[in-house]
């Protein structure tokens, strides 16, 4: 890693240099909420300026450009008693810029699962190479827990990521690519005063953090809670949406669909993001579900978020963004429902009957 520190001026000169020469995305206000507070979310950018750096966080993550929503895994071609297969793991170069830590680290996440495990995917491969990572530091929102997860802080997964440090960005420069683009701009070694406010910026992050989470022993917790009331409680309020899912930087779920050109003389397979609180995701051939109720699904998708499976080394996969919870039409988040998990396990071991779903 190579230190360097740069004015927002000369770094809006690169950034300015950068987009324009690049296929680019950045944060951009698109719309307001109800309650009259700007909506982001990553746009195609030609200049600085419009770049919103100081922005808060995007509604969707950024997972989209390495796992879209639909892509085409292969078309095969018939032609009499003969068939070819065309298989393209490709991908244009882009440039992505102002990715929060916890967003970055959900992207560590998913190389984790995709790419360092026993099938690493090639199409996750040529998007996650062939795109430029500017991340940014901000000081989170009310009910951000990404400090409780151990991702407010980001060490590697990106090219170059800048810390505010005031009128400059104290800059962490983790690629070659991204030393050669600096050279050309102008920028120098930190000093003592420039390392004292980037430990300064860092403990106001840190402490700026409102909600908390416990998260020590969630695993075990969540294995004794299997059969737990909780589910019940809050699966009854799910909507089987999927929208938690489809915000979420880390939940990489997914189906496989065959289509069938009209002359058949072609078919596509497609894979398409799924959610596993969506009805029929654990539907099988004869039209067994394995998990028909609310309950079942949403606690799949916390085991799945809080204790992991075996392709991701049985990690916690969430990164404490709470994007699920801010888009939940039902009001469920990751606070209350962990919470009351807490409470359940605390409650059984005291031989306490006051449960949290019984209040």
């Amino acid at each position: 890693m190579i230190y360097k520190v740069i004015s927002k001026t000369e770094f809006n000169r690169f950034l300015d240099a950068l987009v324009g020469n690049n296929t680019a995305f950045g944060p951009c206000r698109v719309e307001s909420n109800i309650q009259g507070e700007a909506i982001y979310q990553f746009r195609p950018v030609t200049s600085a300026a419009e770049i919103a750096l100081e922005y808060s966080v995007t509604a969707s993550s950024a997972k989209h450009f390495f796992l879209p929503f639909r892509e085409e895994l292969s078309r095969f071609m018939f032609h009499g008693e003969e068939w070819e297969q065309l298989v393209a793991c490709e991908a244009d170069p882009i440039v992505l810029i102002g990715l929060r830590a916890c967003d970055i680290a959900a992207l560590n996440i998913l190389d984790d699962v995709l790419l360092n495990g026993n099938f690493p995917s090639p199409y996750y491969l040529a998007r996650r190479k062939n795109t430029f990572v500017i991340g940014i530091d901000h000081l989170p929102l009310v009910d951000c827990f990404c400090k409780s997860m151990n991702h407010h802080t980001v060490p590697t997964g990106f090219n170059l990521f800048c810390s505010d440090i005031g009128e400059e960005y104290y800059l962490s420069i983790n690629s070659s690519k991204a030393f050669s683009f600096l050279k050309e701009f102008e920028s120098r070694e930190p000093g003592t005063r420039e390392n004292r406010l980037l430990m300064e910026r860092r403990n106001l992050i840190k402490k700026s953090f409102q909600t908390e989470i416990e998260v020590s022993g969630l695993p075990d917790i969540l294995d004794i809670e299997f059969d737990s009331p909780v589910w019940e409680k809050w699966g009854a309020k799910c909507l089987n949406c999927g929208s938690c899912a489809m915000v979420c930087p880390t939940c990489y779920c997914y189906s496989v669909t065959e289509s069938f050109a009209c002359n058949q003389q072609g078919s596509s397979r497609q894979k398409t993001l799924y959610s596993c609180n969506l009805v029929d995701f654990a539907q099988v051939a004869g039209g067994h579900n394995f998990r028909p109720k609310n309950g079942d699904r949403l606690k799949y998708r916390y085991y799945h978020q809080h204790r992991g499976f075996a392709e991701n080394a049985n990690q916690q996969i969430c990164v404490g963004c709470n994007r699920c919870g801010r888009t939940c039409l039902a009001g469920i988040n990751p606070k209350d429902v962990i919470n009351d998990l807490r409470m359940e396990k605390e409650s059984c071991t005291t031989g306490d009957s006051s449960s949290p779903t019984s209040r």
